[in-house]
């Protein structure tokens, strides 16, 4: 996307800032943002081998950040070996426990990604509570095994966790169970049966009964307390874990309000946008950051679904489509009903924001013009037109490879003329 900018307008400057929504990418976003670092710990995958796996540790030394799909995420399996009835979320708890014997203080848990549907029961079990059966006996790893819990022991829990806040990045408020529970929602994608569902989700709701009744917390209900196969319920119940949005996190960390204040527009993306994209997702957050600052936001996106009109709500004002292939153009019920490019649409994924800096001193700034420019002032007919031809002009690949960062820039031209300029280079 930069690369775009720079080849439509020589006299912009752009600013990358890394993006994420608390999934895949979150630890690597904000160590970017903030120069910290990323460190390397011999963990577990869901089925108990041995893998490596990364925490990042921001610039202030006292900062750790995991995701959940670091060490328990579906991608460490292949389709065949996907099983949530047996599958831990105990490596997890390794990069837990290593982040904080490595200093820090506050940890931040992306929680999105995993294989596992154990409610945080391996994680746990990491940590060193004592999950036991009703003949004192500790459970065997995986979602199925919590049905037979009887007893916690949280007085083996690590020490140094005692002085360690948590923060849940999630972008989704799934209770644990229920029909829009961790095991009916996300179970199927890990593998589970319909059966499956059914045993998981008694399994977990019985691991809440006993939380409650043991620990006197009631995590059942907790919005968020499903994400990542109900990890979300094992970092409130047991580490009294702040939900946040992960792209509030992200954004708060990378600078993106005081980028979005100083350029005239802000370009995000996302490998998939429709209308759930305004549910949390990182095109959303950096829309909803930009329009503080009366700023115009361009998305790109792989695949563009439906309601991509709602996007306008959240200050997305164009979307377009990057993927190599020809599309017949539709009508699409935009605002002042525009015939629109059926790529035209709103995006959410892991996005990057750039934000382009003052003009080179040989003129004034134009941010008067880009502040006028609001989501109804855009030229949507100039800023759509130029996908549907395809061919070698969508240029998809170079464009989806710099897909994961926002960006916003500030140009000696007019904000108009820089939209219409980067989208035809895009």
């Amino acid at each position: 996307m930069a690369q775009g900018i720079e080849n439509a307008d020589h006299d912009a400057e752009v600013r990358c800032l890394p993006m994420a929504d608390g999934g895949e990418g979150t630890a690597r976003a904000l160590v970017d943002a903030t120069g910290g670092s990323m460190h390397a710990v011999p963990v577990h995958d869901p089925l108990g081998r041995p893998v490596e796996g990364h925490f990042g540790l921001l610039a202030d030394g006292t900062t750790a950040v995991v995701e959940t799909a670091e060490a328990s995420g579906l991608a460490l399996l292949e389709a065949k070996k996907r099983n949530p009835l047996i599958a831990s979320s105990y490596g997890t708890g390794e990069l837990i426990l290593a982040a904080v014997r490595s200093g820090a203080k506050r940890i931040i848990v992306g929680l999105g990604g995993s294989a596992t549907n154990d409610a945080g029961a391996g994680l746990l079990q990491a940590l060193g509570v004592r999950l036991l059966d009703g003949n004192g006996n500790d459970l065997k790893h995986g979602g199925a095994a919590l049905a037979d819990l009887a007893a916690i022991d949280i007085s083996t829990m690590d020490p140094a966790l005692k002085n360690v806040s948590i923060t849940a990045a999630c972008d989704v408020t799934n209770p644990l169970t229920g029909p829009i529970g961790a095991s009916a929602v996300f179970g199927p994608q890990k593998g589970a049966s319909q059966a499956d569902v059914a045993t998981l989700d008694a399994a977990l709701a019985h691991f809440a009964q006993v939380i409650e009744s043991r620990l006197g917390v009631a995590v059942n209900d907790v919005p968020g307390a499903g994400a990542a196969g109900g990890i979300g319920a094992a970092l409130k119940g047991f580490l009294d874990a702040e939900f946040r949005p992960g792209i509030a996190i992200v954004i708060e960390q990378s600078g993106l309000d005081a980028a979005a204040q100083w350029a005239d527009v802000v370009f995000t993306g996302e490998g998939s946008i429709d209308f759930q994209t305004k549910f949390g997702k990182t095109p959303a957050g950096v829309a909803e950051t930009a329009k503080r600052h009366g700023k115009p936001v361009i998305a790109v996106a792989g695949h563009i679904g439906t309601g991509i009109d709602e996007l306008h709500e959240v200050g997305i004002d164009a979307v377009f489509g990057i993927a190599p292939r020809c599309r017949q153009p539709q009508r699409t019920a935009g605002r002042r009903g525009r015939q629109r490019d059926p790529h035209h649409r709103t995006s959410r994924t892991n996005p990057t924001t750039e934000a382009a800096s003052q003009a080179p001193s040989d003129g004034p700034s134009r941010e008067g013009n880009a502040g006028g420019v609001s989501r109804r002032g855009l030229d949507d007919s100039q800023a759509s037109r130029r996908l549907h031809n395809c061919g070698t002009s969508c240029r998809g690949k170079a464009v989806t490879e710099s897909i994961s960062v926002p960006w916003c820039f500030r140009s000696s031209v007019t904000a108009r003329d820089a939209v219409r300029r980067a989208s035809q280079a895009l």
